[in-house]
This record gives structure tokens, sequence and C-alpha cells, in this order.
């Protein structure tokens, strides 16, 4: 079982993940949007939208700083052991909890707007609930392991963050994931869940970020000059006369 979930589990998640990715591209194209629905209500998205964008955007760094780069870094640049702490829960704590309340006020728009909602495909509820379940499950670790110290003291990067970098070495280590904590384990099944259907989703959007703005040529704007032999268009304030008959 240990094999299953911690070694076939997520290279199965992670071939459908770039495999779905590619075929959701080439087969549906105009299909892969967010599908705004900013025309139908827009208070509470005037909320929702920027806490749950820039609180995923703290929770994705602060992944990538606690999955990817390895202790021994950290303790090369001089970074204590309790300042990271301070800082994963810190930082992490109130991005998880922005990123919560944006979902839920977002959730709840769909739920109570109308054309919203008629718009809203089951795949969507499935992704929505998935991503719930995911956050509270990453806050909760914050929150219990980091603040409240339930279960004893686990330290995730010498535990969860090598079986995941080991997945991409191709040296999986599965029972270093079967060793966490109970909330870490579900963490990470409802991630792999989430990442799978993923491709299938408007989540797909996020891999459409407009970078290439950054470096594009100004668009100029010229005003219509008058052609030999044309007249002007008259301003719809300007008296024009007719000629008499």
């Amino acid at each position: 079982m240990t094999t299953l979930l911690w070694v076939i589990v997520p290279y199965v998640t992670l071939a459908i993940f770039i495999v779905g990715h590619i075929w959701r591209y080439r087969y549906d194209k105009f299909g892969w949007t967010t599908r705004s629905s900013q025309l139908y209500e827009d208070r509470l998205l005037r909320w929702g939208s920027p806490l749950f964008h820039f609180g995923i955007l703290f929770v994705f760094l602060g992944h990538v700083m606690g999955l990817v780069i390895p202790k021994n870094w950290t303790d090369a640049i001089g970074m204590s052991e309790e300042l990271y702490h301070f800082l994963a829960i810190a930082v992490g704590g109130i991005a998880g909890f922005c990123t919560l309340v944006g979902l839920v006020l977002l959730i709840y728009r769909r739920r109570t707007t109308g054309p919203v909602f008629r718009a809203t495909t089951r795949m969507d509820k499935a992704m929505y609930f998935a991503l719930a379940l995911v956050i509270a499950l990453g806050l909760w670790n914050t929150v219990a392991g980091g603040v409240l110290n339930l279960g004893g003291h686990y330290n995730y990067r010498t535990g969860v963050s090598e079986w995941w970098r080991s997945i991409f070495y191709f040296q999986p280590k599965p029972d270093l994931m079967a060793q966490a904590p109970l909330g870490f384990q579900l963490h990470a099944m409802t991630a792999m869940v989430l990442f799978a259907m993923w491709p299938f989703t408007r989540l797909v959007h996020v891999f459409s970020v407009p970078l290439f703005y950054l470096w594009r040529p100004y668009v100029v704007y010229r005003s219509r000059s008058d052609r030999l032999g044309s007249r002007s268009q008259p301003r719809g304030w300007d008296r024009v006369d007719t000629p008499r008959r």
C-alpha cells in the first residue's frame, strides 16, 4: 500500500497533469479560459478575487521554499531553523487564511448569482471542492503543527520535502511519506487528486498569464489625417449648413 500511495499514484498524477495539458491545448484551445463572469457580478468578485489570487501566489511561493529548496541551502545562507519556522507559520498562515476567505467568497458568489451558477459545470464544482479541501488541510497543518504543536513536533523538511524531491529524482522514498502525520498525508493525497483534475478544469488559465505584454512593442495610435480631396467628418456639436435647393 505504501508503494501504491506514495510512488505509483504520484507518477500517474504527474503523467495525467502533463499529457492532459498537451491534449487540452491541442484539442480545446478555445476552451482554454477561465470563462470570466465579471459582467454578471463584480461586488463580491472585487474582494474575493484579489484575496484568493494574491493569497494563492504566496502559498505557492511558500511551497516552493518548503518543498524545492533543501534544508542545507537555507542553513548555508545563515537562516536559522527558528527564523524559517517563524516565517513559515506567519506568512503561510496569513496567506492560507486569505486564500481560504477569498475562495469562500468566490464560491458564495458563484452559488448565489444566477447566471454565474448556471455557467458552473460539474467539473467546476468538483474542482472547487478539491481546491477548498487542499487549502483547508494545508492551513490546518500550519496551525496545528506550527502553532498548537498537536501530535508533537514534525519537521516536514526532512520528511515530506525529501519524499517530494525524490519523485522527480526518480529515486522515490515512500517510507518518508508513510511516516508523516495523517494531516500531511491527507494534504498530499487531495493535492494529487486536484492536480489530476487540473487539465480538465478552468485552472488551466494559470498557464495563460500574458507575460509577453512585458516586452511587446507599444501600440501607436494616430489620428486619421484627411486625404487629398476628401472632406473631414463634422463633429457632433458642429453646426452643419445644408445647401439650399
